[in-house]
């Protein structure tokens, strides 16, 4: 049974779209963009960086959310530090709204032009700058990928590993504080960025830890590199980062194990995390996306509650882990291991698993994926997970469930189609209830997306609004004019 308390929280919240918050900004203008600042814009980066095409500004005007597409009037890519700094002064002097675009894979719509102004393409600052292989770091322009530097690091034995899926932008993970399905060994963004330059609304450049500096750790001042990991582009714009690498595992082991029963599967990662097992992946799908997996990537996994284990470290060392989880699954119903040794099958396998959300999509053709973000203390894992399948039940919707169980994030791919506005509201709603309900296990309601548009409600009855206000004030400080992707975290 749900409290009092919970069903008071969700009938107020569900109704949130008419809050005082919501009435404020529903009067705000959209930004008026001249040809004369569209010129100016042209004399800082040059005529091929800027673009009022119709077509590169719906590009540039959603991500891969739900959220409809809100172009801005204008798109200008940058090529350097200086051309951020002279964009960002322009549009504060001219009081036009500024939102940083990286490659568009967020999924909270935090790139959306809601006022419309200019969208800063990042892109083109496309360089790896430094690569320091004995102290584990590498500094980076604001236009480098994942994917992109674990190419340039593969010949130097390091690696690094914050992985989300998408082939992300790493300043745009830095301003989001990604993190992914090897959290639960190497943390998130925000345990792996030392160092960043950051632009500010008015165009002064600071690197939030001292220019040049890379240390470990430092207790110098206050946490700038952590106020900024996080704050999706409304208190500056992130053109460099310095990152902390790894070195690449030894061996590496993959294994899929299936269960009866969601409980048995959350609970031996549970089991897993207790006997101090270093786990480099430890991924729960339910049985329908299981289903859906097996559609999509031609699989033929038993459809059941299961986990995707990752294993990282010595090739000598590996066995011993491998019995002991092997052992904590079968005492929780596992069955029908299957090993992944041989690095062509892991990677088709966490491929596959990369690829959940369109194998979601093909479930119901025509729909656009609601994704929830929830994550709670990993011990209330397994009832938030049981609980909200009976939301989604009730419901009488299609939400397959996956899980980064390690650290008590988990998603739900709500399939509303995308010409429904009727499934679309039934979706918004049960994702509420979810956040609400992993918000009541002393959780939160976005584990690694962010809070973009859609989870602003959410974050005031998360933090209260003491705390809120401390934040609208830092907001206020950073970006008086408020030009900096504006509707986006706060109303």
């Amino acid at each position: 049974m749900l409290t009092r308390q919970f069903s008071r929280k969700l009938f107020a919240l569900v109704r949130s779209s008419t809050s005082s918050y919501s009435c404020r900004n529903a009067h705000a203008q959209k930004a008026e963009v001249s040809d004369r600042f569209v010129q100016a814009l042209t004399d800082v980066v040059g005529g091929s960086n800027v673009s009022t095409a119709e077509a590169v500004r719906e590009q540039h005007g959603r991500d891969e959310s739900y959220h409809e597409c809100s172009p801005p009037d204008v798109v200008v890519f940058a090529e350097s530090t200086e051309h951020v700094s002279q964009i960002a002064k322009l549009c504060n002097d001219n009081e036009v709204p500024l939102i940083p675009f990286g490659t568009g894979t967020g999924l909270e719509g935090g790139i959306n032009a809601l006022k419309g102004g200019v969208t800063l393409d990042l892109s083109k600052m496309d360089k790896i700058l430094s690569v320091h292989q004995e102290d584990f770091d590498a500094q980076v322009e604001a236009g480098v990928s994942r994917q992109g530097l674990n190419a340039y690091l593969r010949d130097t034995g390091l690696m690094f590993p914050i992985d989300p899926g998408a082939d992300a932008s790493l300043c745009g993970m830095c301003a989001t504080s990604a993190s992914g399905t090897n959290a639960v060994r190497y943390g998130t963004m925000r345990e792996n960025v030392l160092n960043m330059e950051v632009v500010l609304a008015d165009g002064r450049v600071i690197n939030t830890a001292g220019k040049g500096r890379r240390t470990k750790k430092t207790s110098a001042g206050y946490n700038l590199t952590n106020l900024f990991v996080g704050s999706e582009g409304t208190l500056g714009i992130i053109t460099k980062a310095t990152l902390r690498l790894y070195g690449i595992p030894e061996a590496t082991v993959s294994a899929v194990v299936h269960f009866d029963t969601v409980q048995g599967a959350v609970d031996t990662t549970v089991n897993v995390l207790q006997c101090g097992i270093p786990m480099a992946r430890i991924e729960f799908l339910d049985e329908v996306t299981i289903d859906a997996f097996n559609k999509y990537s031609k699989f033929d996994m038993k459809v059941a509650p299961s986990l995707f284990l990752e294993f990282h470290g010595p090739a000598n060392g590996l066995d011993d882990q491998v019995s002991t989880v092997e052992e904590l699954c079968q005492m929780n119903g596992g069955s029908d291991f299957r090993w992944a040794k041989d690095a062509e099958e892991r990677n088709r396998l966490w491929r596959a698993r990369h690829d959940i959300v369109y194998a979601c999509m093909a479930l119901k053709p025509g729909s656009k994926p609601y994704s929830t973000d929830v994550c709670v203390p990993i011990s209330k894992l397994p009832e938030v997970i049981i609980k909200s399948k009976d939301f989604i039940k009730e419901a009488g919707v299609i939400a397959p469930i996956v899980s980064h169980a390690g650290d008590g994030n988990f998603h739900c791919a709500l399939l509303p189609l995308e010409n429904s506005i009727e499934e679309k509201q039934q979706a918004k709603e049960l994702a509420k209830k979810i956040a609400l309900l992993g918000m009541s296990l002393d959780g939160t309601c976005t584990g690694e997306h962010g809070i973009g548009i859609g989870k602003r409600e959410l974050l005031q009855e998360e933090l209260g609004d003491t705390t809120l206000g401390v934040m609208q004030q830092l907001k206020a400080t950073f970006d008086p004019k408020g030009i900096l992707n504006p509707g986006k975290v706060l109303f």
